[in-house]
């Protein structure tokens, strides 16, 4: 005889049943709306002027701040402009150069690796599609996405980084940790025309408005959309104060 089923207790049923879906087409244009006039015109923060500074700058901000990053780059560049220059330097002296930006002696020798890479197997120039990318030394799916859309504006993936694995998490997109599962989530709710510009309109937001400490949720475009445990109920600052 078959043991009867047991039930779920009548209050979790119906909390179950009430609680709303958070990725229903209505909210999620609600969402990419606020984003698109707040952040209108998001950008990379790395400073470049090609696919192979941009590369390097990328490998260098994991773990530091883009500000820092921007700080190190132009003396890098001047003095070392090409694959070829950084491929045959000197590993300490890469190493000193690119010190303040932290875990300096991994990112010298992944710096290095890719450029020996490129050259040896891609003539010299940073390759175009994700497969290729994800092959150099120190280039995962994150840097390969930030190149691909950035540099040729192609939408292989959506880049997660901290700040968009948090306001991803805080709007309910995702219950993932890690980010290869945050980026398949997201890429699932997303339309791929939009998958570049919400990884640097997410990543601005996370920086400016949805802290992980103190988040802005008063000056937030979407904050009525959130249920974060997270959210604060600051009063707003004084008028003329920065955010």
């Amino acid at each position: 005889m078959k043991k009867k089923a047991k039930k779920r207790p009548l209050a979790k049923a119906r909390k179950r049943a009430a609680r709303p879906d958070y990725t229903a087409p209505a909210r999620l244009e609600k969402i990419f709306t606020a984003l698109d006039t707040l952040f209108p015109a998001a950008e990379c923060a790395l400073r470049h002027e090609n696919a192979f500074q941009l590369l390097v700058a990328t490998i260098l901000s994991a773990q530091c701040t883009d500000e820092r990053v921007n700080k190190v780059t132009p003396e890098l560049f001047q003095n070392h402009p090409t694959p070829q220059d950084l491929a045959a330097l000197d590993q300490k002296v890469l190493e000193q150069e690119i010190r303040s930006t932290g875990f300096f002696r991994n990112k010298a020798k992944s710096i290095q690796g890719a450029c020996r890479a490129i050259l040896e197997r891609f003539g010299g120039k940073v390759p175009a599609t994700l497969d290729e990318l994800v092959e150099l030394p120190g280039v995962a799916r994150k840097t390969a996405n930030v190149v691909l859309g950035v540099a040729f504006g192609r939408a292989e993936g959506i880049v997660v980084d901290t700040h968009v694995l948090r306001v991803s998490r805080r709007l309910e997109l995702t219950r993932e940790t890690d980010p290869a599962k945050v980026e398949r989530d997201l890429m699932a709710l997303v339309p791929r025309k939009k998958w570049i510009d919400f990884s640097h309109q997410v990543i601005h937001h996370g920086r400016r408005v949805c802290r992980a400490r103190k988040p802005l949720c008063h000056v937030c475009p979407v904050e009525k959309l959130c249920r974060s445990e997270d959210k604060t109920r600051a009063f707003p600052p004084p008028a003329g104060s920065p955010p």
